[in-house]
């Protein structure tokens, strides 16, 4: 019989664990022809997650924990659960209950067809504000469209993977990624489904915008030449503009006696090139960064506390 695993990314999810606990467990895995393994992955919760963990560990040894020594973020959590997990697939969920369990049947019918990854694709999203919504879209929209990936339109988080490719997700270690856009990226044979994607049942998201732009800067780092290709561009347009202007100051004073502009003129293009070229830099300044903290050689994660590993 195959091993199915469950790999849980939780940080500060007490209110949530038990019942998706429950929820799981109530699901008919020997109908569905799977032996269950479940991978909870703590990011260094500071409520009682890992109290509930514990205790999940020891009624159920199909219970495997994993702590953090510190907050890492939810894609070294999935990435830690995938490497630490024993199925011959995995499913990757979050334990905020807004991706449904009962959906799990869907992506197992789908990876005994074939399939090596299999999205659960979001068609609604409750509980969200339209500006989540509406950013959600144009950052999927960017990606689709400059990246080296094509992610679903409306977007997916939740998702089965293949032994395969959780074995060729081993040769990428990388740090500063999107583990999603990189599971794309692998390619294989991948396939989806829909569902609607729940409001939170108890807590509060720490998904926070700060965590949004960070992830946005790496798969566009990761996986695109857009930014570079922008410099390159900007660069060029700059010189243009330079070059243009200089021969009509040059005709206006030969031809026209006009004489030439010099504080205003002067002070916007040194302020606009100063700007762009400041920002040019700091895109150089993100790709050095992620260059220089790989050639670190620094683990991408800590685990502090291991029970039934």
């Amino acid at each position: 019989m195959p091993r199915l695993s469950l790999v849980i990314a939780a940080f500060n999810e007490e209110g949530n664990l038990a019942l998706l606990y429950d929820r799981i467990r109530a699901l008919d895995w020997a109908a569905l022809g799977v032996e269950l393994e479940l991978v909870f992955v703590d990011d260094h919760s500071r409520d009682g997650t890992p109290a509930v963990l514990r205790a999940l560990a020891a009624r159920d040894p199909r219970v495997k924990v994993l702590r953090f020594s510190r907050n890492f973020g939810s894609h070294k959590a999935f990435t830690a659960g995938l490497e630490h997990c024993t199925g011959d697939a995995a499913v990757i969920l979050a334990a905020d209950l807004q991706d449904p369990p009962e959906t799990i049947p869907q992506l197992v019918a789908k990876w005994r067809a074939g399939a090596k990854v299999v999205w659960a694709v979001r068609d609604q999203r409750e509980g969200e504000s339209l500006a989540t919504r509406a950013l959600a879209r144009l950052y999927y929209f960017l990606m689709r469209r400059f990246a080296e990936v094509q992610p679903p339109r409306t977007g997916a988080d939740f998702l089965l993977v293949d032994r395969q490719v959780m074995d060729v997700l081993r040769q990428a270690p990388e740090k500063h990624t999107s583990l999603l856009a990189l599971i794309q990226w692998l390619g294989f044979t991948q396939d989806q489904i829909t569902y609607t994607k729940a409001g939170r049942h108890s807590g509060r998201s720490s998904w926070t915008l700060r965590k949004k732009l960070k992830l946005s800067i790496d798969s566009f780092v990761s996986f695109s030449y857009l930014p570079i290709r922008l410099m390159s561009t900007c660069g060029f347009l700059f010189a243009l503009t330079g070059f243009l202007y200089a021969v009509v100051v040059a005709v206006r004073a030969l031809a026209y006696g006009s004489p030439v502009q010099g504080w205003p003129a002067l002070m916007c293009a040194v302020l606009i090139t100063s700007g762009v070229q400041l920002l040019m830099l700091g895109v150089l300044g993100e790709y050095l960064w992620r260059a220089f903290d790989e050639a670190r050689g620094r683990p991408r994660y800590i685990v502090e506390e291991r029970i039934n590993c």
